[in-house]
């Protein structure tokens, strides 16, 4: 792993009085493509949540060195930590070229990412420039809603189920962008559920079960793991 951007020590998170994280520590690299694997409901995304201080919290959240798990979420994605949700949050109303242009963060100079940059990457948002995104695909919003996040120059961008419900063809066109996104020098911590996917891009995998780390290695020594694969993947 190259020095670490993102790294979570001791995360305990809550709903209420539900206990969903029993100290979980998962750490992200610069540059590197990390995914965070396990079936619906053992806390995957309630990790992400945690992380942006959108969940009741303790334990060690360290971002570029900097200690932010008391920090609002607002704050943490001023210091350059981006956040695509499962559920898209696309502003319905307002049109493609209008939802990229908000996620810009005033006061950079300079950001690796244009809105050209978006329209190269998926052509189909520069066909619906002016169309209100409420009226766009799934496929065509969940590209809109990472695009959006880009616009604000991460340094590390956390994605929450990117291909539920997807075409093959449009989940190929993620995984490309995903890499894309790395070679940039971006780092990204991938929840996903389709185990090839994460296969083929991940440096480094976690499986997560009940609320605990139950594997944490290679795709390679994944893909050779049977017991873990049976036990918390395959359904």
């Amino acid at each position: 792993m190259t020095d670490p951007i993102l790294v979570v020590s001791g995360l305990h998170a809550y709903y209420d009085k539900s206990h969903i994280l029993n100290g979980v520590d998962l750490s992200v690299g610069s540059g590197e493509i990390v995914s965070l694997l396990g079936r619906n409901g053992v806390g995957r995304s309630t990790m992400i949540k945690a992380i942006m201080g959108q969940v009741i919290r303790s334990g060690s959240i360290q971002f570029k060195g900097e200690a932010i798990e008391s920090l609002p979420t607002y704050q943490i994605s001023r210091r350059g930590l981006g956040y695509v949700p499962e559920n898209r949050e696309i502003f319905p109303d307002l049109t493609v070229r209008q939802n990229l242009l908000l996620g810009i963060k005033s006061g950079r100079a300079s950001s690796r990412w244009s809105e050209r940059d978006m329209y190269n990457l998926f052509p189909r948002l520069e066909e619906r420039v002016n169309a209100p995104a409420g009226v766009l695909s799934g496929g065509e919003q969940q590209m809109l809603t990472l695009c959006r996040t880009l616009m604000g120059d991460p340094d590390l961008i956390m994605i929450d189920e990117p291909t539920e419900g997807l075409a093959p063809k449009i989940v190929e066109q993620m995984a490309g962008l995903f890499e894309e996104i790395s070679s940039r020098g971006i780092s990204i911590l991938l929840v996903e559920q389709k185990l090839t996917i994460a296969l083929k891009i991940s440096n480094r995998v976690y499986v997560m079960g009940h609320g605990n780390i139950v594997f944490h290695g290679t795709p390679e020594e994944l893909d050779a793991n049977a017991t873990v694969r049976q036990e918390w993947l395959e359904v």
